[in-house]
Formats: structure tokens, C-alpha cells, sequence
């Protein structure tokens, strides 16, 4: 078997999408039995000058879904702030990006193969085609931010462990 665009970042973050919110679900337990506000996890982070927890799940978005819709525009951006950072805000969030990207098909993926893609910040440009983007820019800030995502629910004592970040494995059938 071959690999495809699709599979290499569509279904790539079908599956860790998947887990980040199963993720959160566990985060959500664990400050529900220890009489925690969930909603002190949006402002959350590793370190002082990294981003919050809420700004991890947007950029998850942002470089899955966000990511595909740019490569068909042609452009890309980093995202907006969010007006809203609750906890079940960010569930949801996380969510309706699956369901969006549930509904790509692996033929409509594959045919962006090629195409240009400008990431924007400002002035400052970058241009791309759609293997550079994904492979060199996309599929790594999705790794990373939701990595950090993760390692923030780990350090504020969510039981969690490797298997929780990895997902559900692609295991040889038959």
C-alpha cells in the first residue's frame, strides 16, 4: 500500500483530534472528582511565555482543519483569538473539527497536490506548495500544539499516560 496526501494529514488528524478530546474527557473527570473549576484549565501553561491551554486547542484546529481549507484558498494565516475559552467551548470546538474533517474525502485531498499555499503573517510570507506546507509546517504545529495540550492536563495532575496522546493505533488486519 501506497501512501496518500490523505493519509499522511487528513487521517492523521482524524485520529489525534480524536484523542486530544478523549484527552480533555479525562481532564474533565479528573477536575470533576477533585472539586476543580475544568474552566481554570483554559488559561493554563507550560511555562510563562508559552501560550494557554485554549490557545493549544485552537492551533489544533487551526493546523488540521484550518490547514486543509488553506491549502484550497491558496493561503494561510495564523488563527484568531478566541471570544470564547470555556472548557466545554473548547470540546466543542475540537468536535466540529472532526466532524469537518470526517467529511474530506480521500479523492478531494489528493487532488490538492501541488497547489500553492502563501502562509501570511503581515508582511511576512512564505510560499509553499501543498506537500511543503503540510509536511514541513502544518503536520508539525499540529504535533506540537497538541503535544502541549496534553503535557498541560499531565502537569496539573490528569492521569494520563502515552497511549492516551497516541490514539487509536493503525494495526495490521488479518
Amino acid at each position: 500500500m501506497s501512501l496518500t496526501l490523505y493519509d499522511i494529514t487528513v487521517a492523521t488528524y482524524i485520529r489525534l483530534t480524536e484523542a486530544a478530546l478523549q484527552v480533555m474527557q479525562k481532564g474533565r473527570e479528573h477536575y470533576s472528582q477533585n472539586a476543580m473549576d475544568v474552566n481554570s484549565i483554559s488559561d493554563e501553561r507550560l511555562c510563562g511565555d508559552m501560550a494557554p491551554y485554549s490557545f493549544q486547542i485552537n492551533s489544533i484546529r487551526h493546523h488540521s482543519l484550518g490547514a486543509i481549507k488553506g491549502i484550497k484558498a491558496g493561503s494561510f494565516s495564523p488563527p484568531p483569538p478566541l471570544d470564547n475559552t470555556d472548557f466545554a467551548f473548547l470540546e466543542d470546538l475540537l468536535s466540529q473539527s472532526l466532524e469537518e474533517l470526517n467529511a474530506f474525502t480521500p479523492d478531494e485531498i489528493n487532488a490538492l497536490s501541488g497547489k500553492d499555499v502563501m502562509f501570511s503573517m503581515g508582511d511576512f510570507k512564505i510560499p509553499f506548495d501543498t506537500e511543503g506546507f503540510l509536511m514541513s509546517f502544518s503536520l508539525p504545529n499540529f504535533y506540537f500544539h497538541t503535544t502541549t495540550a496534553y503535557d498541560i492536563l499531565r502537569m496539573k495532575g490528569v492521569p494520563l499516560g502515552k497511549r492516551d496522546f497516541m490514539g487509536k493505533l493503525l494495526v495490521k488486519q488479518g
